[in-house]
């Protein structure tokens, strides 16, 4: 049997990983550029309508959604396309696993690290964003914002456990980066194109159920799906609800979809790395 992890070693680790991007302005660098987005798109959401100001968390939230999806998946693919493959490169994986310390602790406290550092820089950018429109918020329209954040922590979080894959398998740095630069572009740019295609070619004959399932191959489309289903506006701006059975709109069952996204990758780098 395998020895039980040694949750102090995993903790210093990550707790280091995250010192680290502490101190080379990594989180500062990307909260502000969440908060710079966040309020600018909640006060200028409208501004096309010749409406300026806050017009409701719904529509701040759809248009951020879209945002999202662009940035937190390229800012988590880059986080940790070097996890591993860079301290190989420098030499200190070596010395790190010739310390009493196993592999998998080295793994958990690499990802729970860099992790908690996108979490930091998300919670952190898109909260403070936020902030100078926290009077005009109910309580309701702030547990929505709150539960929208934590989506996009979790696709970030399912972003960052490919790229610890990535980090891995590759021989190189170099290879890494193309790796992960190449997954970003297949999930947030090719996937829906793909299954648009795949959609004409059938001529109807993809069944709604077969076109859930497909979405829920890519962490981006269960994020977006997470937003939608979550509110009636959302729905009837995205359309999605004429599409997609109700078996597959539930949150329980999208969360689960997501959690899924954090955990297989990570297990397939774990029998890789051990």
């Amino acid at each position: 049997m395998p020895a039980p992890i040694e949750w102090r070693q995993v903790w210093i680790i990550a707790a280091k990983e995250w010192r680290d991007r502490l101190r080379n302005r990594w989180v500062l660098a990307v909260a502000a550029v969440f908060a710079v987005f966040a309020l600018a798109i909640a006060y200028f959401g409208a501004v096309q309508q010749g409406q300026v100001g806050f017009h409701g968390v719904d529509a701040t939230i759809a248009s951020l959604a879209s945002l999202v999806i662009y940035l937190v998946p390229l800012i988590a693919l880059l986080l940790g396309y070097d996890a591993i493959v860079g301290e190989r490169e420098r030499g200190a994986l070596e010395l790190l696993l010739s310390m009493p310390i196993s592999r998998l602790e080295v793994l958990c406290g690499k990802y729970l690290g860099l992790a908690a550092a996108l979490t930091t820089a998300t919670a952190l950018g898109f909260g403070v964003g936020l902030l100078p429109l926290s009077s005009e918020l109910t309580v309701g329209e702030g547990e929505r914002y709150a539960l929208f954040v934590a989506s996009a922590v979790l696709m970030g979080m399912a972003f960052l456990s490919v790229a610890v894959l990535v980090s891995v398998i590759a021989r190189d740095r170099v290879r890494a980066s193309g790796a992960a630069l190449a997954l970003w572009f297949f999930f947030v740019l090719v996937f829906d194109l793909l299954l648009m295609g795949a959609l004409v070619l059938s001529q109807g004959g993809l069944s709604s159920g077969a076109f859930a399932a497909l979405l829920m191959l890519n962490p981006a489309d269960v994020f977006r799906l997470l937003n939608v289903f979550s509110s009636d506006q959302a729905q009837g701006m995205y359309g999605l609800a004429t599409v997609m059975p109700p078996a597959w709109t539930q949150p329980a069952v999208l969360l689960a979809v997501m959690l899924g996204w954090i955990v297989v990758p990570f297990y397939f780098a774990h029998r890789r790395f051990r």
